[in-house]
C-alpha cells in the first residue's frame, strides 16, 4: 500500500514479555501498528503468534513491558484494563459462535450497552455489510463454513472496535473458498477503516493479505515489513526459507562475489576473503537458455504443475539436484539453463 502512514500508532507494544514455561518465552517484543493498517503475524506453529494476540486482547497478562491503544495504556507496570473494556474485537479460529443463538442474536450479543433500537440497527447494518441479510434468523449449524466466518466477523465488528484481532480465521475453509473469503474480509476491513492483526501460518496468505508482515520465531520478531520486502530481502536464512524454497549451493566469498559450481554471483555480505558461504537460488531464478555460456544439465525428473513445470537437474560439480520452475515448454533429457544473479541471496555458511 502506498498511502503515507500517520505518525501516531493505533497500537503500540513496547518491551512486552511473558514466560509461559522453561521452554518458551514470548518477547521482549516491540511493534507499532498504525490506524487502518492490516498486519499479518506469521510463523510456524508454537512461535508465539496467538500468544501475542492474547496479550493484546487482555486474555493474558505480560510480566513486563506495555501495550497502548490510541495513546491509552492498556497494560503496563501499574495498569491492566480488562478485555471487555479494551475496545478490541477478536475472531477466534473456530469462530466461537453461540449455537443456541441465531445469526442476528450472535451479532447482537456484544451490543448490550447500546439502546435496543440502536443495537438492532447496528445488527441490520452489519448483516448488509457482510452479505448476510437473508440469513439473520438461521442458526450456526445451518450455515456453511464461509457463512459462519462472516457471522464471526460481523459480530466482532459490530461494537466498532479500535483494533480487530483474527486468529487463523481462514484455516478451516477449503482452499478455493479460503481465497475468496480472505479477499472479501480484507475488502471489508478496508471499507470500514478497521485496524487489524491477522494471525496465519500460511506464507502465501501472509504475503498477500496485509500492509505489513511480521514474521515470528521462538517468541521473537525476526523481521517486519511489506510482503515484498520479506520475500525479496529476508534478513536471515529462516526468513528466506519461510517464504520460498531454495537451492542451497555451497560457495566461497571472494572480492564481493560468491564463487560456486554454478557460477559467480554478486554478494553484499561483509566476509573475509576465502570465507565459506551459501548461495540461495530460487527455482524461479533458473530458466532455459540457448546461450553458449549457459549451464548444461541432465534432467532427472519432471513434475507438471499446470502453469509451471518443475524440473530436477543434475549439473556437473553441484551436489544434489538443482530444482527449477519454468513456464517454458521443455523437451528431451538435457537442458541448458541460466541463473538470474539479481535473484540469488547470500548467507554466511
Amino acid at each position: 500500500m502506498d498511502r503515507p502512514l500517520p505518525a501516531d500508532p493505533m497500537l503500540q507494544i513496547a518491551g512486552a514479555f511473558r514466560r509461559f514455561s522453561e521452554e518458551f518465552t514470548l518477547g521482549p517484543l516491540d511493534l507499532a501498528i498504525e490506524p487502518q493498517e492490516i498486519i499479518c503475524l506469521v510463523g510456524h506453529s508454537g512461535c508465539g503468534k496467538s500468544s501475542l494476540l492474547r496479550l493484546i486482547a487482555g486474555l493474558d497478562r505480560a510480566e513486563r513491558g506495555s501495550i497502548r491503544l490510541d495513546g491509552v495504556e492498556l497494560a503496563g507496570p501499574n495498569t491492566f484494563v480488562e478485555p471487555e473494556e479494551r475496545q478490541i474485537g477478536f475472531v477466534f479460529q473456530d469462530y466461537a459462535l453461540f449455537p443456541h443463538l441465531s445469526v442476528e442474536e450472535n451479532i447482537l450479543f456484544g451490543l448490550g450497552r447500546l439502546p435496543r433500537p440502536e443495537a438492532q440497527k447496528r445488527v441490520a447494518d452489519m448483516l448488509a455489510l457482510t452479505g448476510l441479510s437473508a440469513l439473520g434468523k438461521r442458526y450456526p449449524h445451518m450455515l456453511s463454513g464461509g457463512e459462519q466466518q462472516r457471522v464471526a466477523l460481523a459480530r466482532a465488528l459490530a461494537p466498532k472496535p479500535a483494533v480487530l484481532l483474527m486468529d487463523e480465521p481462514f484455516s478451516n475453509l477449503d482452499r478455493d473458498l479460503r481465497d475468496r473469503i480472505r479477499q472479501d474480509t480484507i475488502d471489508l476491513l478496508r471499507k470500514t477503516g478497521t485496524t487489524a492483526v491477522i494471525v496465519t501460518h500460511d506464507p502465501e496468505e501472509a504475503l498477500s493479505s496485509g500492509d505489513r508482515v511480521v514474521l515470528m520465531k521462538s517468541g521473537l520478531i525476526v523481521q517486519a515489513g511489506t510482503g515484498r520486502e520479506l520475500h525479496d530481502r529476508p534478513v536471515d536464512r529462516y526468513a528466506a526459507e519461510f517464504f520460498c524454497s531454495f537451492n542451497k549451493v555451497p560457495a566461497t566469498y571472494r572480492s564481493g562475489h560468491l564463487e560456486t559450481a554454478l557460477g559467480r554471483f554478486p554478494c553484499r555480505l561483509d566476509l573475509a576473503d576465502g570465507s565459506s558461504a551459501v548461495a540461495f537460488i530460487r527455482p524461479q531464478a533458473i530458466s532455459p537458455s540457448r546461450d553458449r555460456t549457459a549451464i548444461a544439465g541432465s534432467i532427472l525428473r519432471r513434475s507438471f504443475r499446470g502453469e509451471i513445470e518443475q524440473i530436477e537437474l543434475a549439473v556437473p560439480g553441484n551436489d544434489g539436484a538443482l530444482i527449477m520452475r519454468t513456464t517454458q515448454p521443455t523437451e528431451g533429457d538435457h537442458i541448458s539453463v541460466v541463473i538470474d544473479p539479481s535473484r540469488v541471496l547470500a548467507f554466511a555458511a
